[in-house]
């Protein structure tokens, strides 16, 4: 009478083998994007045999690893009401995703070796058409500068990003003040330029 029970309990293990995985997989990456199968297995607690029965390559397992946090981000941007003020907008963003599009933008460095890069586009096109089409806005209403295109001001956020989640992984950085520390300066680099003056405001 007990038979039944049984495959559901394996699929449940099975399942929290798949998260513990993946979780294992982001922080290895996130750290190292040369990480190997054996490193992200033995931070897993799970041997290489269990990770490539669910994950056949390592490439697929960055994949799924990126996805992940791409799918995470997404989730919490989706709750966030970026239709007003788009400084106070990407101040928003920033501050309540910055370190998932810190880890993101790890990972990405891992899934540029072993993905396509159309498959790379494919995977990375919603968040970053997010952030563009804010900066694009907010340089339509004349609060951010207009004469840097929004992609490139956009990549200048992701790359302040990065080097802030450096710089608190290496503990130069209190990870409290990262999300004022970074939404402070790529706000000032999106400010308005006075062409006599520089800066507005100054």
């Amino acid at each position: 009478m007990s038979r039944p029970a049984v495959k559901p309990a394996r699929r449940a293990d099975a399942q929290h083998n798949a998260e513990k995985i993946l979780e294992a997989a982001v922080t290895c990456l996130s750290r190292n994007p040369d990480a190997s199968v054996s490193d992200i297995a033995h931070a897993a607690g799970v041997g290489r045999v269990t990770l490539y029965g669910h994950f056949p390559s390592r490439a697929d397992l960055i994949e799924a690893a990126l996805t992940r946090l791409l799918g995470q981000g997404d989730e919490v941007l989706e709750r966030l009401d970026l239709a007003g003020d788009p400084r106070e907008a990407l101040r928003v963003l920033i501050e309540s995703s910055w370190l998932l599009i810190a880890q993101a933008s790890a990972v990405l460095e891992a899934a540029q070796a072993v993905l396509a890069p159309g498959r790379l586009h494919e995977l990375h096109a919603k968040p970053e058409q997010r952030v563009g089409d804010l900066i694009g806005r907010g340089q339509a209403e004349g609060v951010f500068r207009r004469d840097l295109p929004a992609s490139w001001l956009a990549g200048v956020m992701h790359h302040v990003i990065k080097g802030a989640a450096t710089d608190v992984a290496d503990g130069r950085l209190d990870r409290t003040d990262a999300p004022r520390f970074i939404s402070e300066t790529v706000l000032g680099a999106c400010r308005p330029v006075d062409e006599e003056r520089g800066p507005a405001g100054h």
